[in-house]
């Protein structure tokens, strides 16, 4: 299983604001398999059988990445192609620590 890389990663949303990358078909099962039960649906069922026709080479990599980042978005977890720009700028200082 660990050779059947997707040609790039499908990036999804875990918890607040962190992200996982899913690489492989290992890591695509392994994803399902820990989603949670009362979310499984439609889309999740054509995941996990995507996920497990690729294994056996009834179809392509690309295929079974399709199918997970179809249910990704359905579900609200693909992360966005373009990544948030985080901004920090400096603030001035006035007497006793406190913002001028």
């Amino acid at each position: 299983m660990h050779d059947k890389l997707f040609h790039s990663p499908v990036a999804v949303t875990v918890g607040l604001g962190f992200k996982r990358e899913i690489a492989s078909l290992a890591e695509m099962h392994d994803f399902l398999t820990d989603w949670t039960t009362s979310r499984r649906g439609p889309l999740y069922r054509n995941a996990v059988e995507a996920c497990g026709l690729a294994l056996e080479g009834c179809i392509t990599r690309d295929e079974a990445r399709h199918a997970l980042v179809e249910f990704a978005q359905a579900t609200g977890i693909l992360w966005p192609e373009i990544e948030p720009v985080i901004v920090a700028r400096a603030v001035a200082r006035g007497y006793g620590g406190y913002a001028a």
